[in-house]
């Protein structure tokens, strides 16, 4: 049998995520093996690879949905008919996410609920609980109101994309949103940002180190060294340095204390800048280049 090579990073992310399922399944396909060696059943092993796309794992998988320009024009009538459909679906669902959103939803509301199901393909029961997810989503941030229908919608899309088109691939989504926040949040306290949300840009530089796999003190010494170097949190700067430990295989502070050294500067005595020494102009240029770079 061939060799099957994992990459460290596919490594981390699969044990960042915790579903032993989704790992066999990549290591099948990895190795050229057939799916049904797993021994799943068929709505299992599609929730398995479900969460391989959310993982960005499934490098066979092209997103079907880019965009909203895609989307039908849906006119008022066709609100009108979905809303007098026998049995009530469209109806029913409205009703639930207008409970959901504290509100009643306008007809521009209406035509992208509709495209949920009807565009996306998003059963109903799916999208109830995709839109009830955002509402406590917001809320666990701290917004202090609900999400738009134009978030929701975004939000659509990547369930589509995935393949989330059940409860099972919906709750197992969800599982994984969970414990990837749990990480967000654990790493804010790390940095000492409290009481306030994330900029999108802090967000995916967290998002990129948690999926790193970096260990708390790794995150504290790359931060402290971040202050020392820039006298505050640097965002661009901190992942420079997270980024170099990445690529040297460097996850532990003891790792980079024992494999990172730096050799000794000139013109400065012991060749490390000492806790509240002013850095030399080398640094302070060193500093600008790297926070010039792309």
């Amino acid at each position: 049998m061939s060799e099957v090579i994992v990459s460290d990073q596919s490594i981390r992310k699969l044990l960042a995520a915790g579903n032993g399922d989704s790992a066999l399944l990549y290591l099948c396909r990895a190795a050229g093996i057939s799916e049904v060696a797993t021994g799943f059943p068929e709505a299992r092993l599609e929730c398995a690879a479900s969460l391989l796309r959310q993982l960005g794992l499934d490098e066979s998988r092209n997103p079907r949905f880019q965009q909203p320009a895609e989307r039908p024009e849906y006119s008022e009538e066709d609100v009108r008919r979905q809303m007098e459909l026998p049995r009530g679906g469209f109806r029913q669902l409205v009703g639930e996410v207008q409970r959901f959103l504290g509100r009643v939803l306008s007809t521009e509301e209406l035509k992208l609920l509709l495209g949920m199901v009807d565009y996306l393909g998003l059963p109903q029961e799916v999208v109830n609980v995709l839109v009830h997810h955002c509402v406590e989503r917001n809320r666990s941030r701290g917004a202090g109101r609900t999400p738009s229908m134009r978030m929701i919608e975004k939000e659509a899309y990547r369930w589509a994309d995935a393949g989330i088109d059940n409860l099972e691939k919906a709750a197992a989504y969800i599982q994984n949103e969970s414990r990837r926040s749990s990480r967000l949040g654990e790493l804010c306290r790390l940095l000492g940002i409290t009481g306030r949300r994330l900029t999108p840009a802090e967000e995916r530089y967290l998002t990129a180190w948690a999926e790193m796999g970096f260990a708390n003190d790794a995150v504290e010494l790359a931060y402290e060294k971040t202050c020392e170097n820039t006298g505050g949190l640097t965002w661009k700067y901190m992942n420079s340095i997270l980024e170099r430990w990445n690529s040297q295989g460097l996850y532990t502070a003891d790792q980079v204390k024992a494999l990172d050294r730096k050799p000794a500067s000139a013109g400065r005595k012991g060749g490390y800048q000492r806790h509240g020494e002013a850095p030399s102009p080398a640094m302070l240029d060193a500093v600008k280049q790297m926070l010039e770079e792309e």
